[in-house]
């Protein structure tokens, strides 16, 4: 069965270019031009994958992504024309896997959006149970426990964890994360690396200010701590 992809921006002409090279490759293809009816569409359709314009009529990018996480994991890869690294880190501390910045070629679009759902359904993932403290990471089944608690990761979020349990008690380089989480050629910036890690810990520890999982190594990176 053809993914569903959505594609919300307000610019009708990139709109129609993405929607012919998702169908080229594929994808059955969905479409809003506002934030209101993204919304809509969400709820109704359940699409496998968003792809989120910020500066949107009626409800901003933000406010989408924010409203869509309220409830929903599906991935989310923001098009943004702003340039303010801030305006990008708001973003993905709200939930968004990834962002690509305009203008951009379709094909890459298309290329980041199979590497998002590959990730977020764990395609040509090995059959493991990761275990550190009070977390249990189950990898073919894609999901995470939290002291017998479940707990809603989003695919970055949760490649991230992955990439932290495997090398438990070892720093990790935010560059090393972005290439476990991205993939090596992608082009993104080190500090989203934090804004992921502050969703996480919000997400698995008692205390995000005070993490006894997700460790901060000062001048390095993160750990997990596995005790």
């Amino acid at each position: 069965m053809p993914q569903h992809i959505l594609i919300v921006d307000d610019e009708r002409k990139l709109v129609q270019g993405l929607v012919g090279y998702f169908r080229q490759a594929g994808f059955e293809t969905l479409t809003a031009y506002d934030g209101r009816t993204a919304l809509e569409i969400v709820q109704r359709e359940r699409p496998d994958l968003i792809l989120l314009d910020l500066m949107l009529p009626e409800i901003d990018g933000l406010e989408v992504c924010r409203r869509i996480r309220r409830t929903s994991d599906v991935p989310i890869i923001m098009l943004t024309a702003r340039v303010e690294e801030a305006d990008t880190l708001i973003g993905l501390e709200l939930g968004a896997d990834d962002y690509i910045a305009k203008p951009f070629s379709p094909r890459e679009v298309v290329a980041r959006a199979r590497a998002l759902l590959r990730r977020a359904s764990g395609a040509l993932v090995p059959t493991a149970t990761l275990r550190g403290g009070a977390v249990m990471l189950d990898i073919e089944r894609r999901s995470v426990q939290v002291a017998g608690r479940a707990v809603e990761l989003t695919p970055t979020e949760f490649e991230l964890l992955a990439a932290l349990m495997r090398n438990a008690g070892r720093p990790i380089t935010r560059t090393q994360l972005l290439d476990a989480t991205q993939g090596d050629a992608y082009a993104g910036y080190e500090r989203t690396i934090d804004a992921h890690i502050k969703n996480l810990r919000r997400k698995i520890e008692i205390d995000p200010a005070n993490p006894e999982h997700i460790l901060t190594v000062f001048g390095v990176g993160y750990k997990f701590n596995e005790t």
